[in-house]
């Protein structure tokens, strides 16, 4: 699409030097030498205007107009159609006639395909702020990669097959879908059969790199991704330095994003979870879940988003003051361009396509107005970054902060896993076992789940639950309350 500045637009840009899409350049008769830079950065990047006829002077701008617009629209357009750069570029041309002088400018749309440069790969430029800036190796990196997006985790792996799936982690998916999106569940298909309908797994028999990495065992994950990380830690301070210890919780390593989803969100619903606040019409306590609502989209967009295939480890740190995602991979558009608009364009089609179906995102979309909304909800203020080789959101806290083990059964140092795989875990030096805590977790987050839910989040099959429940409620470590059809759980001390 190509994109349109009027003469008030011009005249507001050149009054205003912080524009990212925006380069002014004086040229009288002669194509100024770096604006090859800034085609090669505005065709990296987000796209942008090359304004030539203003001079920069300090912190101002000033109108000098070019002498011979003709042969400079032609110079220029000449270079783009010779093999100067390594591929074809195109750009709008727009003239302008402001104060009786002639102003050229091009419009320099993002290419499809980078790195952009000029003669040598040494020549690759981004834009950063309002000047163009020289990529470093890492970056032009991240821009191969980037030719990728939405397509690599939808490739079949060569001679992978089903047993690379951990079945574990499928069945827990599947059980979560039945419980909140049973039209998506299809009960009569099996697993392999629910994996091809889904196109992980194809008529070969070979599975995608999406249901690896959303459901495959540990072993060939680190095998055919051997970058693939999610990390996930908890800081006792509102910086590392601050922090009297590096931190209270790390996440253990899992198998794959649909484990690892699992026990973040319980970790981040904790961190968030606020006290019951209004009484509905059956004089039942409600939670208010609208942070935990948005803690959510912004942990299922880093998931969804991510680039699994660089070496830079996405990561969410947790601090007294904020909660960071730091995710390898920039945004595909300009943030400016995502707020108030729905963007469907996924890194990871697949893996977006999952999270919608356990119904734990609206859409595809990037939620950044949802994400936004925090501001609104907490008063506190949100930071979005989009660079070449990163993309980071910033949710900031409360004043009260974060709530870093706060009313949390006490855990062991690696953190309880409430995935499909176990860890050991006591309460209060009580040994109560796998199953037993993981129900009081699950409780805790939500104290007014059906067993049917409860054994859908715990992946605990529902009759042993049922037993572990009795033998909690025996041990005066649980109390059931409420009614049949609207339950209330309540934690004791044991």
């Amino acid at each position: 699409m190509v994109e349109h500045m009027t003469k008030e637009e011009l005249k507001e840009r050149i009054a205003d030097l912080e524009w990212d899409d925006f380069e002014a350049k004086t040229a009288k008769s002669e194509l100024p030498k770096d604006i090859w830079e800034s085609v090669s950065s505005f065709s990296n990047c987000y796209g942008g205007w090359i304004v030539l006829g203003v001079k920069q002077e300090g912190k101002t701008f000033s109108i000098q107009g070019v002498d011979n617009i003709e042969k400079l629209e032609q110079d220029f357009f000449s270079t783009l159609r010779s093999q100067k750069f390594n591929a074809q570029l195109i750009a709008q041309p727009k003239r302008y006639i402001i104060d009786d002088k002639k102003i050229l400018a091009f419009y320099i749309p993002a290419s499809k395909i980078k790195p952009i440069y000029y003669n040598v790969p040494s020549n690759t430029y981004i834009r950063m702020g309002s000047g163009d800036q020289r990529a470093t190796e890492a970056e032009i990196n991240a821009m191969f990669r980037d030719q990728s997006f939405g397509i690599k985790t939808e490739q079949f792996i060569p001679m992978s097959n089903f047993d690379m799936v951990n079945i574990a982690s499928l069945q827990s998916y599947r059980s979560y879908v039945k419980a909140y999106n049973p039209d998506r569940a299809y009960p009569e298909l099996d697993d392999a059969s629910f994996c091809n309908k889904i196109k992980f797994l194809n008529d070969n028999g070979e599975i995608s790199y999406s249901c690896l990495l959303m459901f495959g065992k540990g072993e060939y994950v680190q095998q055919f991704v051997p970058t693939f990380a999610l990390s996930y830690l908890e800081i006792p301070g509102i910086d590392v330095s601050s922090a009297k210890q590096r931190y209270t919780y790390k996440l253990p390593e899992q198998d794959n994003i649909w484990e690892s989803y699992l026990i973040i969100m319980r970790r981040l619903q904790t961190v968030v979870s606020v006290p019951f606040g209004k009484i509905n019409h059956l004089g039942i306590a409600e939670h208010d879940t609208s942070m935990s609502d948005i803690v959510r989209e912004a942990l299922v967009n880093f998931c969804q988003h991510a680039d699994f295939f660089s070496p830079l480890r996405s990561s969410i740190h947790v601090f007294l003051n904020r909660i960071e995602f730091l995710n390898a991979g920039s945004f595909p558009v300009a943030l400016n361009k995502m707020v108030g608009k729905f963007f469907s364009m996924a890194r990871n089609p697949g893996i977006s396509k999952m999270f919608r179906w356990a119904d734990l995102c609206e859409n595809e979309g990037f939620g950044m107005d949802e994400l936004l909304s925090w501001q609104k909800i907490t008063n506190s203020k949100v930071e979005i970054e989009s660079e070449r080789e990163f993309s980071r959101v910033i949710l900031y806290l409360p004043e009260n902060g974060a709530n870093l083990g706060a009313n949390e059964a006490q855990t062991v140092q690696s953190g309880a896993n409430l995935g499909a795989n176990e860890v050991k875990i006591t309460q209060d030096g009580a040994n109560l076992g796998a199953n037993k805590q993981r129900i009081l977790h699950a409780i805790q987050i939500d104290n007014t789940l059906s067993l049917l839910k409860l054994q859908v989040l715990t992946n605990i099959p529902l009759r042993t639950l049922q037993r572990e429940v009795n033998e909690l409620i025996a041990l005066g470590a649980l109390e059931k309350g409420g009614t049949r059809k609207n339950i209330i759980w309540t934690i004791k001390n044991i």
